[in-house]
Formats: C-alpha cells, structure tokens, sequence
C-alpha cells in the first residue's frame, strides 16, 4: 500500500526499516511522552515485525504505514489508521517523526492524507485521535487537520511515575 502527498511517499512497512525507526525510537526527546524509557534492537525489530504481520490480516482493519521522505529517500517516522469499529464506520490515527523532522509540518502532511484514506477507501464516518495535553506540537498536528477536540481525560495516562492528562479529538467525514 502506498500514500503520496507533495513531500512525502507513504507505504507498506518492510524489515529493513527497523534501523531507521530504531535511530529515532532511540532518542529521549522523542521517549518524553512514551511509556518507553529505552529502546533496543529487539524491541524495535519487534515493534516494525507487527505492522508487517498487520499486512497480512483480511480483512485489513490496521494500516501503520512507514513515512518517507522523498527529497532524502529517508524514513522519517509512521502514520497510520486503525479501524475500531467496522459496523460503526470508526477509526482512529496516530503518527510519530523522528525529531529531527520535527516542526516542518511533515505529520500534518502525514496525518492529512491518512485522514483521505480513511473517509475516502475504508469509508469512516467517524475517526479519531489522542495526544499527551502538554504535547503541544500534537495537539498542533490534530487541529491543523480539522479535528476538533471533544474531551480532556485528567489524569489519563501515568507515564515514567508523572501523570498526564489526554486530550481527545475527532473529525467527521462530512467535516
């Protein structure tokens, strides 16, 4: 499967591409709202071996595609889109950049054309995301692709013995 926007070529994760998500999974900035304190090799050869695994299923309802930078040919992070509920027409996305690709509207490009995906070929009615509420550039990437914020979980998520709230957000196909 692949995804094509102005800068970038979203597709299919493949083995190899454990290195390039290990290089940016390895980087504590990019641990700050991660449940991870560290990341091996195992853990991220693991981590990449789901989404190939997630390929295979029929029918598909996972769709965590590798997101690459053209200009570079380089794997700069993830995006994808899960369908919760198939009957109900929900799904929910998430995406993650290496940081030193950070504020250069690379995930809002990403999380953009997942969204086409998911209203346009897998035809959701409702699809849906959360971020960590400090997350700042997150909640950034949610409202610049037109989603609106429908909650504040207090105290949501314990992560690293400091607890965080969650911010939840969502958007409609006729949106």
């Amino acid at each position: 499967m692949i995804l094509e926007t102005h800068r970038l070529l979203m597709r299919d994760f493949v083995e190899a591409d454990w290195q390039a998500v290990f290089t940016y999974q390895s980087d504590p900035l990019y641990l700050r709202y991660s449940y991870w304190t560290h990341r091996t090799q195992k853990d991220v050869c693991e981590f990449v071996q789901m989404f190939i695994g997630q390929q295979k299923e029929q029918p598909r309802t996972k769709f965590q595609l590798a997101i690459i930078l053209k200009a570079e040919n380089q794997l700069i992070g993830n995006c994808g889109i899960r369908v919760n509920d198939p009957e109900m027409r929900e799904a929910n996305i998430g995406y993650e950049l290496n940081t030193q690709y950070w504020g250069q509207g690379y995930a809002t490009e990403a999380a953009q054309a997942i969204l086409k995906f998911g209203f346009e070929e897998l035809r959701m009615h409702r699809i849906w995301s959360w971020c960590v509420a400090q997350n700042v550039a997150s909640v950034r990437v949610l409202e610049k692709i037109g989603m609106r914020r429908e909650g504040h979980l207090r105290e949501k998520e314990l992560i690293k013995g400091r607890w965080y709230d969650n911010f939840i957000y969502a958007i409609l196909d006729h949106e």
